[in-house]
C-alpha cells in the first residue's frame, strides 16, 4: 500500500467516523425516546458538571466518570466499525458498496449485543437503538466507500494514452 493511498485511508476512514457521530446525534434527536433520555439523563447531567465548573467547584467524580464512560461507548459505536471494515476491505481489495455499507451497519448495530452478551428479553426500545445504529453505521460505511473504498485493491493510477499508429 502505497503512502498516498494509506493518506487517503485514514482521511476516508475520519470522514466517515464524523459522518457516522452526525448521524448518531441526528437520529438521537429525532427519536422521541432516545430524545427524551437524552434530556433527563444527560443533559442534566451535563449541567451539573458544567455548573460546579462555572462556580469553581471540583465536579462529582462520578459524574464526570460517567461523562467519560459515555464518550468511549459512542467512540467505539462510531469509530471502530468502520476503522475495522475499512481494514479488512483494504486487506482484501474490496470495492463493494454493499460491503462498506451493509457490512459497517451490521457491525455497528451489532456491537451492543455482542458486548453484553445473549441475555434477557428484548424491548420495543432495543429494536428501535438497533435500527438506529444500523443506519449510523450505514452512514458511514456509505461514506468511507465513496471517499476511499470504491478504489480498494486497484494499482496505481496510471495515465491512460491513446495507442500510435
Amino acid at each position: 500500500m502505497s503512502l498516498g493511498r494509506l493518506l487517503a485511508v485514514a482521511v476516508a476512514v475520519l470522514m466517515a467516523i464524523a459522518c457516522g457521530a452526525l448521524a448518531l446525534g441526528i437520529g438521537v434527536v429525532m427519536d422521541p425516546v432516545l430524545r427524551d433520555l437524552l434530556g433527563t439523563l444527560g443533559l442534566s447531567g451535563l449541567e451539573a458538571v458544567l455548573s460546579d465548573l462555572a462556580e469553581g467547584y471540583a465536579p462529582d467524580p462520578g459524574m464526570v466518570e460517567a461523562a467519560l464512560d459515555l464518550g468511549r461507548a459512542i467512540l467505539l459505536l462510531v469509530a471502530v466499525p468502520p476503522a475495522l471494515n475499512a481494514l479488512v476491505g483494504e486487506v482484501l481489495g474490496w470495492r463493494a458498496l454493499a460491503w462498506y455499507g451493509g457490512a459497517t451497519g451490521l457491525l455497528t448495530a451489532l456491537l451492543p449485543w455482542l458486548m453484553r452478551g445473549a441475555g434477557g428479553p428484548v424491548g420495543a426500545g432495543e429494536g428501535r437503538v438497533t435500527a438506529l445504529l444500523f443506519c449510523v453505521g450505514g452512514v458511514a460505511g456509505l461514506v468511507y466507500w465513496f471517499a476511499a473504498g470504491r478504489f480498494a485493491g486497484r494499482g496505481p493510477a496510471t495515465m491512460w494514452a491513446a495507442p500510435r499508429r
